[in-house]
C-alpha cells in the first residue's frame, strides 16, 4: 500500500500518517521531519532549509525531490509507505511518477481555515527533545514544560502569524490543485479532518479498507 496524505498545515496529517503507518505496518515519510532533523543536527541541508522554512517558504523542488527519491530507494519502503508533505506541486507529482512507485490511495484531510489558524497558533515544540504539543488538544502536564524531558516548550518560527498566512496561501494556490489530478485518477479519498483524532483515523481506515475491495 503506497499512500499520500494531503492537508494544509495543522490539519493533523502528521498525526494521522503515523497512526496509518503503524496500522498497516508501512513507512511514514515526512519531508518536514527530514528537514527539521537536519536543522537540529546542523547539517548543510539543515542550514539551507532553516533559512527558507522560517520565512514561511517551501524548500525548492530539486532538494525535496532528491530527498524523497533517496528515501523511497531504501529497502524498507518496498512493503509500502505513506508520504506526508510531498508532493506539493505538479513538478513534484511528475517527479514522483517517474520513480515508478504506484500510488494506491490519496487521503485528503479537509479542515476549515479558521480552525487551522487556531490549531497552529497553539502548537508548541520541546526545545530539547523536539516532542510536539498543542495547548488545545495535546496539552503538557506542566505548563510550558515537556512531559518527556521537562525541556522548555517554544513556538516554532514557522508557526508565527505571518508565516502561517503565507504557508496557507501557498497551499491554497499550489497543493489543492493536485487533488483534482488524483480525483481524476480515481484514487482520492476526502476525509472530514475537523473531528476528534480517533474519529478522523476511524474514517480513514474505513475508507481505505472499503476501497481495497
Amino acid at each position: 500500500m503506497n499512500l499520500i496524505i494531503f492537508g494544509p498545515q495543522a490539519s493533523g496529517k502528521g498525526t494521522q500518517a503515523e497512526k496509518i503507518a503503524s496500522n498497516y505496518q508501512i513507512i511514514h515519510i515526512s519531508t518536514g521531519d527530514i528537514f527539521r532533523n537536519n536543522i537540529s543536527k546542523g547539517t548543510e541541508l539543515g542550514r539551507i532549509a532553516k533559512e527558507i522554512i522560517n520565512k514561511g517558504n517551501l524548500v525548492p523542488d530539486d532538494i525535496t525531490n532528491k530527498i524523497v527519491e533517496n528515501r523511497l530507494a531504501q529497502k524498507d519502503c518496498d512493503k509500502g509507505f505513506i508520504l506526508d508533505g510531498y508532493p506539493r506541486n505538479y513538478h513534484q507529482v511528475e517527479f514522483l511518477d517517474k520513480l515508478h512507485r504506484k500510488i494506491t490511495r490519496v487521503i485528503n484531510l479537509d479542515v476549515p481555515r479558521e480552525e487551522l489558524i487556531k490549531r497552529i497558533s497553539n502548537r508548541r515544540v520541546c526545545s530539547d527533545c523536539k516532542a510536539n504539543y498543542n495547548l488545545i488538544y495535546i496539552k503538557p502536564k506542566k505548563q510550558g514544560l515537556c512531559d518527556e524531558c521537562e525541556g522548555t516548550l517554544v513556538q516554532r518560527d514557522d508557526d508565527k502569524p505571518k508565516a502561517i498566512e503565507k504557508r496557507l496561501n501557498i497551499y491554497d494556490n499550489q497543493t489543492k490543485q493536485l487533488l483534482d489530478f488524483y480525483q481524476k485518477k480515481g484514487v482520492l479519498i476526502n476525509i472530514n479532518g475537523d473531528q476528534p483524532i480517533e474519529k478522523v483515523f476511524k474514517d480513514i481506515i474505513s475508507s481505505l479498507n472499503s476501497s481495497k475491495h
